[in-house]
């Protein structure tokens, strides 16, 4: 009676051990992917279910966002700068029968496919165009790497360029040019306000000499602001309108003596 006892919980323990084990709980960001004697069942949806042991093998597929860190690529773009570039991937699955099926492990499939086609992509255009035109790059890029994926049920959602790393060389050479470029704006920048200056300043030449009045009270403010700061001495000629009629009426009453009068007086 003992044995069969012994027995009896011999083999209620194995049962319960065998259902244990064929119990799997798939969670709502997973699906289950059973292969039974190697052939394909239908998907398991989140919740639980039974997997025969032995007979029945489980691939779990995880539907979540994953992030994918591209390592420093060594590129050369098209104007024969080297230089490193990393970038960041988010992917998700889409199809789990595909990302089981179609390709061994979709995860370092997707990492390659991004780290050639980056290095090809930046290879195609200069060094000007990777500092200051990231975005185009990036919808490049997502477009050329989900067309890749996509026969893997791998949908690529954003591909961003992370650093560009150039030689210590040409930072220099950029930061020389930078500052170039910074000068030849602020110059253009003085002959278009010197030209405008001088444009207002004709424009007030001719008005003012349209009205002599006009020109006298701006001659007359000109001189009271001189007259502001005491410590200076300020020379300033008079208008030969004014001084001219002088000249004339009292050089007339002066007169030389002549030569006969000279003579006599001796």
């Amino acid at each position: 009676m003992t044995t069969l006892t012994t027995a009896i919980v011999a083999l209620a323990v194995l049962v319960l051990l065998a259902l244990a084990l064929s119990l799997k709980i798939i969670t709502q960001y997973e699906r289950g992917i059973v292969f039974r004697l190697g052939r394909l069942r239908p998907v398991y949806e989140p919740g639980l279910h039974l997997v025969v042991p032995f007979l029945d093998r489980l691939v779990r597929v995880d539907t979540r966002v994953v992030t994918l860190t591209i390592p420093p690529q060594e590129v050369i773009t098209e104007d024969n700068v080297p230089a490193r570039v990393n970038a960041v991937v988010l992917f998700n699955v889409t199809d789990p029968v595909k990302a089981v099926m179609a390709v061994e492990n979709y995860a370092i499939a997707t990492s390659q496919i991004a780290q050639t086609t980056l290095r090809s992509v930046l290879g195609r255009v200069d060094l000007d165009t990777v500092l200051a035109h990231r975005s185009a790059l990036n919808a490049d890029l997502r477009d050329i790497i989900e067309k890749l994926t996509e026969p893997w049920g791998v949908e690529v959602s954003v591909v961003e360029i992370k650093d560009v790393e150039i030689p210590e060389q040409m930072q220099r050479a950029m930061a020389r040019g930078a500052e170039a470029e910074r000068e030849r704006r602020a110059k253009i920048i003085n002959a278009r306000g010197e030209l405008q200056a001088s444009e207002e300043l004709r424009q007030a030449a001719d008005t003012l000499s349209k009205s002599p009045a006009s020109l006298q009270l701006r001659y007359l403010q000109t001189l009271l602001e001189l007259g502001a700061d005491q410590n200076s001495t300020v020379v300033f000629p008079l208008p030969m309108d004014i001084i001219g009629p002088l000249l004339e009426r009292f050089g007339s009453q002066v007169a030389l003596p002549d030569a006969d009068e000279d003579e006599d007086g001796e």
